[in-house]
C-alpha cells in the first residue's frame, strides 16, 4: 500500500477521508475520525510529542469505551468503512489497502508459533471483510477479495475471489473478471 498520497494531506483532509464513505454511520465516522487524529499525530515526529495526551485519550476511549482495538499507528488506506465497530482487533503491524470495509467482531493480526509471533496480514484495496472473521499469521490479502462472515484465512488470498469457512477455502467468483473491475 502506497501512503504517500495520504502523507501530502493536510490536517482535516487527513482526518476525514473516511467521513463520505461512513455516511449515515455515526459510530464508524466518529471511531475512525478519532483514528485517523491519533494516526495524524503517529506519523509526523512533532504531532506525536505535542499530541501524547491525546494518543493517550484515543486509547482510553477507543479501547475502553467503544472496546475496538486499532492502534494509532496501523497503516491503514483511505475509504475504510466500519460497520458495528464492536469487538474490532487488529495489531498495530497490520496494514490496510484502500476502501476496504470491516465488519464487528473481527481480529487482524500475528500468529504464535513455536518460533515466537509471526508478522501481522496484508491487506489489498476493495477489501470487504465479513462479521467475526479471523485474519491472522504473515499472509496477504490481495485486491477485491470479499471474506465471508465467519471465516478463518490463514493462507494468503488471490485477488478476485470470495473467501469462506473455517479454515478459508478460497473460491473463484465466475462473474468477475479483473478487467471488469476499475480501481
Amino acid at each position: 500500500m502506497e501512503n504517500t498520497s495520504q502523507d501530502k494531506m493536510n490536517f482535516f483532509e487527513f482526518v476525514f477521508q473516511d467521513w463520505q464513505v461512513n455516511n449515515g454511520n455515526i459510530k464508524g465516522r466518529i471511531i475512525l475520525l478519532l483514528f485517523r487524529m491519533a494516526n495524524f499525530c503517529a506519523r509526523r515526529r512533532i504531532y506525536y510529542y505535542l499530541g501524547f495526551l491525546y494518543l493517550l485519550f484515543y486509547r482510553i476511549l477507543v479501547e475502553w469505551f467503544f472496546s475496538i482495538e486499532i492502534p494509532w499507528n496501523t497503516k491503514i488506506g483511505r475509504n475504510l468503512r466500519l460497520y458495528h465497530g464492536q469487538a474490532l482487533v487488529m495489531t498495530n503491524q497490520v496494514i490496510i489497502g484502500h476502501n476496504c470495509t470491516l465488519r464487528q467482531s473481527t481480529t487482524i493480526g500475528n500468529r504464535q508459533s513455536t518460533n515466537g509471533f509471526s508478522t501481522s496480514p496484508v491487506i489489498g484495496n476493495h477489501v470487504d471483510v465479513g462479521s467475526n472473521v479471523c485474519i491472522i499469521g504473515g499472509i496477504t490479502i490481495k485486491d477485491h477479495v470479499k471474506i465471508g462472515c465467519g471465516a478463518v484465512v490463514v493462507k494468503s488470498v488471490s485477488a478476485y475471489c470470495v473467501v469462506t469457512g473455517n479454515p478459508g477455502i478460497e473460491r473463484k467468483r465466475k462473474d468477475w473478471q479483473e478487467n471488469d473491475i476499475s480501481e
